[in-house]
Parts: structure tokens; C-alpha cells; sequence
């Protein structure tokens, strides 16, 4: 009996998961040789292709390096339902050696990051890359688990759904260990135009 339900049930779980579960990402080509954009102690400038967004951040920690990262990203086209960026900008700064939180103003999703290193507080400051996909809006946002899990420890964040995108971020700094801990602001984007904007 046990066996007929299970050869009654299985594949009815199997289409059912297929339809509404969501798309896997799969590995993350990291550009070519896997090389970092940044050097230690340098400022660097990455820019996803048009029409793509962040959808990995990988870094490594460096005591002997000033406290410092080296960086690396993974962009992929966004889904064909949000058309093409309808305009790109860079936030705000957010400076070093302060906590903060910002996302992109304007509904915007996370195409590229710019950062400059600073020795005197041995961190850096921040901006992100943010690109308009017509009037769309973002829904059912989450923080990410911290990354790095403990401050001085590599950092490989992925998303692993398709349809979710990087919509910007929180990072905490400690002063004792000269480093950030980020949690990724992340939401599905509607499939139609919204009335109002996220300033």
C-alpha cells in the first residue's frame, strides 16, 4: 500500500514543485580568471553590463593588508518582464567607519558598487550602482544573513532565485577588527508599473 502511494503522490509532487517553486541561479562566473576588481588598499569602480544587475558579491579579508578586501561581483541580465534600465545613477556615499543603511532611491536595483580605501580609519566608503527598470516596484524585501558570518572571514554571497534582485544594503563596522559585516536588502520587482515611487 505504502509503496502504491508513493508511486501515486511522487509525481504529482514532482510537477506540482516544478511549476511554482522558484528558478535556481546555478554558478556564478565571476569574470574572467576569477581576478578581483580591486587591489588592497586601492579604490575600484565595478559596473555590471547594461541591462544586468549584482546578483553575487565574493571577498576575502587581509589583516596585513590594512584591514582591507579584495572584492569581486557576478552580474546577470535581469528578467525580460522589467525591460530595459530606463536610467542608472550612483547613490549617495556612505562614508567610512560608520554603520549604515541605504538602498537604491527610486525603485532602483543594485548594478555596480565604487569604493575608495581610507588608512587613517582602515575602511572604505561606499556607493552603489543603481539602475530603473521603467516604473517598477519592489515587494517582499528581506535582509540576508550577515556575510561574512564573523568579521575577518571570506564572504560568498549568491542569490539563488531568479527574480530576486539586490536592492542595496545594512553593514555594521567594527572598530576592534576593522571590518563590515553586510546583510543584502533583497525584493521581487512587480511585473506591471506602480503609481508611486520608493524615494
Amino acid at each position: 500500500m505504502d509503496l502504491f502511494l508513493l508511486c501515486v503522490f511522487l509525481p504529482l509532487v514532482t510537477v506540482a514543485w516544478g511549476q511554482y517553486s522558484d528558478y535556481y541561479y546555478g554558478p556564478y562566473n565571476y569574470g574572467d580568471n576569477d581576478e578581483w576588481v580591486n587591489v588592497y588598499r586601492q579604490g575600484f569602480n565595478f559596473q555590471c553590463p547594461h541591462g544586468q544587475v549584482i546578483v553575487a558579491v565574493r571577498s576575502v579579508f587581509s589583516k596585513k593588508e590594512g584591514s582591507d578586501r579584495l572584492w569581486n561581483y557576478a552580474c546577470m541580465p535581469a528578467s525580460q518582464s522589467l525591460g530595459e534600465p530606463t536610467e542608472c545613477w550612483w547613490e549617495e556615499i556612505n562614508r567610512a567607519g560608520t554603520e549604515w543603511y541605504q538602498t537604491c532611491s527610486n525603485n532602483g536595483l543594485v548594478a555596480g558598487f565604487q569604493s575608495q580605501y581610507f588608512p587613517s580609519v582602515l575602511d572604505r566608503e561606499w556607493q552603489f550602482y543603481c539602475c530603473r527598470y521603467s516604473r517598477r516596484c519592489p515587494y517582499s524585501c528581506w535582509l540576508t544573513t550577515e556575510y561574512p558570518g564573523h568579521y575577518g572571514e571570506d564572504m560568498d554571497m549568491m542569490m539563488y532565485t531568479y527574480d530576486y534582485y539586490i536592492r542595496g544594503a545594512t553593514t555594521t563596522f567594527s572598530a576592534v577588527d576593522r571590518d563590515r559585516q553586510w546583510k543584502f536588502v533583497v525584493c521581487r520587482m512587480t511585473d506591471y508599473d506602480c503609481p508611486f515611487q520608493n524615494v
